[in-house]
């Protein structure tokens, strides 16, 4: 009992410290990336993608750093890089739960989190698919949740390599995109070139806080709460 419960502060203190790290540490500057990785070489393209893996471990959003990675690398480079660093993450993040968490987790939750294990049971590779490619929940938190749960590894990482492929191509082309729509603007010179640009740039914007949202419990809580308290208004 002891030890499940130890087991169970640590993966706490984990994501509690992951949640830190997320609200304080700003993403690196564009330009002194670049510079990091042009004199990195490879080994910095590794780097970045264990950087990626060890932020998804917490509350940070995916789909900030896949455009990040993608306005610094480009499109292939960041690509396969944000999609290395997604795995690795949501590898690290199941295991950890899965290692510390299952055991305290069937304790407190009981016949509740069997009657989860009984509807993933020879389910598990489509719901994480479905969850990945929809935006129903934050990323790290699937992850926590898959570890908790009963469903098996190698279901797990089918789906989420699967499911991964989608969002990532379009959130790293979405940053890929942006050097080039720039760059365009500045060589045409002209409103009409400007004013495309811009409104571009920002439907880019817009997409990518878009994404955030979904990916932010805490919003989708207080919508949630919202609504419910809409319809007691309009009930009464």
């Amino acid at each position: 009992m002891r030890t499940t419960w130890l087991r169970a502060g640590v993966l706490l203190a984990v994501l509690a410290a992951g949640t830190v790290v997320a609200l304080t540490v700003e993403l690196p500057d564009v330009a002194a990336l670049r510079r990091w990785v042009a004199g990195a070489g490879a080994a910095g393209l590794v780097l970045l993608a264990l950087a990626k893996g060890a932020l998804l471990v917490g509350p940070v959003p995916r789909s900030a750093l896949c455009v990040l990675l993608g306005v610094v690398l480009g499109f292939w480079t960041g690509l396969a890089v944000s999609l290395a660093g997604g795995m690795l993450g949501a590898l690290a993040a199941f295991g950890l739960s899965r290692s510390l968490g299952r055991e305290t987790a069937v304790r407190l939750a009981g016949p509740r989190l069997a009657a989860v294990d009984r509807a993933v049971a020879g389910r598990g590779f489509v719901a994480v698919l479905v969850a990945r490619v929809l935006p129903v929940m934050p990323y790290s938190v699937l992850s926590h949740a898959a570890g908790l749960s009963a469903v098996p590894l190698g279901a797990y990482a089918a789906g989420t390599a699967l499911g991964l492929v989608p969002t990532t191509v379009l959130q790293v082309g979405v940053g890929a995109s942006v050097p080039g729509l720039t760059a365009w603007a500045a060589r045409a010179g002209s409103p009409v070139g400007v004013a495309g640009a811009s409104v571009v740039v920002v439907a880019v914007a817009g997409l990518v806080w878009w994404r955030s949202r979904c990916e932010d419990p805490g919003v989708r809580g207080r919508g949630s709460s919202t609504a419910r308290r809409g319809r007691a208004g309009t009930s009464s």
